[in-house]
């Protein structure tokens, strides 16, 4: 099973351009599984405070429910999340992609978006215009980032205050150095085998040396995706198909 997790601001549409390539590829549709966080694309549970703790136990109870360990693929949030359960619970999967592994070096300073969002007010002002504000303006925001208008405009559709009131409380919850002390448990995640994509024109997820130094410690193998930015499963679909493909058949050899 190949279970696919996505991040913030986002919905599981990021990921259908992918998918239809990974079926021209010999996928089977029904082998891959969209996991949407609470709040982003599924409902925010009475309760659930969407901090850093409560999404990796989200997550570990959903893979919990397989048969057997997953191959699990994180993008953004999305991504932080399958490195928390791979750290603390790595037995849960076969093997992990993602591709923000440079926010758990030791030295990770969140991007300017982030810290507006861990600033009280000022963040609340910010998600106000990223969840309410004129639906074509965020389309062309998401599409100015790299994600393509189609999927783009998928993904606005999902977008609403509860996606807001996680957004602030995850970032708040992972302000620093909560990801840096997360971080030290890095080496935990090499019990099972890991990639760590490195999108070259992404630029929220941490210097070329924390990435690298981040993916060492893990012990993960580092794919490069060159000229690609955060939305690289928008931006070449076809070619991320084919990084996945042949990495799952490296586990089999």
């Amino acid at each position: 099973m190949k279970v696919f997790v996505h991040g913030n601001p986002e919905t599981s549409a990021i990921w259908q351009p992918l998918f239809t390539e990974l079926e021209q590829a010999g996928q089977s549709r029904s082998e891959l599984i969209c996991l949407s966080p609470p709040g982003f694309g599924a409902p925010l549970p009475a309760g659930f405070g969407a901090t850093v703790t409560e999404y990796r136990d989200w997550l570990a109870g959903e893979l919990a429910q397989f048969d057997q360990p997953v191959d699990l693929v994180g993008h953004d949030w999305g991504g932080g999340h399958v490195m928390n359960v791979v750290m603390s619970r790595p037995t849960l999967v076969r093997s992990w992609v993602v591709d923000v592994i440079g926010l758990f070096d030791r030295d990770y300073v969140w991007h300017d978006m982030a810290q507006l969002w861990q600033t009280p007010g000022v963040g609340e002002k910010a998600v106000a215009k990223m969840v309410d504000g004129d639906i074509q303006d965020r389309i062309a925001a998401l599409h100015a980032g790299g994600m393509t208008v189609p999927v783009a405009e998928q993904v606005v559709l999902g977008q609403n205050e509860a996606m807001g009131e996680a957004v602030l409380a995850l970032y708040r919850s992972a302000a620093q150095p909560v990801v840096a002390e997360l971080g030290k448990n890095l080496e935990t995640a090499a019990q099972r085998p890991g990639l760590a994509l490195n999108a070259t024109e992404d630029p929220f997820v941490g210097t070329e040396e924390q990435r690298h130094r981040a993916a060492r410690r893990a012990g993960a193998r580092m794919e490069t995706l060159r000229g690609l930015g955060h939305w690289w499963m928008t931006q070449d679909p076809s070619h991320a198909a084919s990084i996945l493909t042949n990495w799952w058949a490296s586990l089999e050899r």
